[in-house]
């Protein structure tokens, strides 16, 4: 029972610092390029996890953890280039749910993989994602970045499958491994399209988008070793909450009624497709 609470705190403690996170990203985006926003917020994750792997004078864990590590960077790498985009580009409050549905969907499809056929919660759930889906595209209107959206939620979905087999050795080590991964292979893609990545504006939400971030994945780390994976993408997963919040009171971002009945609809579905 202890493993549990603790894991289902650094779960939900995790879908507060993301949707914070997310949040920082996108206002980011909205003045500079996204690979920009990345390799900033990485950067600054990046010092978080140093810090907190040296203080806890965690070992270094085998090159195999390691790796998965850096799988896992590139995967969340990825994901968060497009996500972030699409939040510049689009209304925070529809592709931060679409990309969590896409997320919890390939997450869930791994599982079964490993554990066999869901149960008929995950299915009724799956039904409902679809419904969220349709809602939010239909009624929007407007579905700019709706495909980065999908597209930032399979990344972060390899970035969740791949922190879980690391997670067997060690927790800030392949973090670390994690975030030099995506700085390196973001600044290949900057040069590689010679674009400009000096931030020139809204540095202090990049670094507070990394920092939140980094905060997030260490406790996800923290639940996914005291408990399951799928708990603890279910209670994580609610982090687009978050991000609705802040998009509505801060940047008082308008959704229309349909819109705000697929955002209901999504957030009921995320743990219906990751339950027992």
């Amino acid at each position: 029972m202890s493993n549990q609470i603790v894991s289902s705190g650094c779960a939900l403690a995790a879908a507060v610092c993301w949707g914070g996170s997310d949040f920082s990203g996108g206002v980011s985006a909205k003045a500079a390029n996204a690979a920009t926003v990345v390799i900033v917020a990485q950067a600054a994750g990046l010092l978080c996890l140093l810090t907190l792997a040296a203080a806890s004078r965690e070992p270094i864990p085998s090159s195999t953890a390691l790796l998965w590590g850096a799988a896992a960077g590139v995967g969340v790498g990825i994901g968060l280039l497009c996500f972030y985009r699409s939040l510049a580009i689009g209304v925070m409050g529809i592709n931060a749910p679409v990309a969590v549905l896409v997320t919890s969907t390939l997450t869930v499809l791994f599982g079964i993989w490993h554990e066999g056929m869901p149960t008929p919660l995950q299915v009724a759930g799956f039904i409902l994602a679809l419904v969220a889906v349709s809602l939010l595209t239909f009624s929007a209107g407007k579905t700019s970045g709706l495909l980065l959206a999908v597209g930032g939620g399979v990344g972060f979905s390899v970035y969740l499958i791949c922190s879980k087999q690391a997670s067997a050795e060690a927790v800030y080590w392949p973090l670390v491994a994690a975030r030099v991964a995506s700085i390196v292979l973001l600044l290949a893609i900057l040069l590689a399209t010679g674009r400009d990545w000096k931030p020139l504006a809204n540095r202090s939400y990049m670094i507070t988008a990394g920092v939140l971030d980094a905060l997030a994945n260490g406790l996800f780390v923290f639940a996914v070793r005291s408990g399951r994976l799928d708990v603890a993408t279910i209670l994580s997963g609610l982090y687009p909450a978050v991000t609705v919040i802040c998009a509505r009171f801060i940047l008082n971002e308008r959704v229309s009624r349909p819109q705000r009945a697929g955002i209901a609809v999504a957030l009921i579905a995320v743990p219906m497709i990751t339950a027992h």
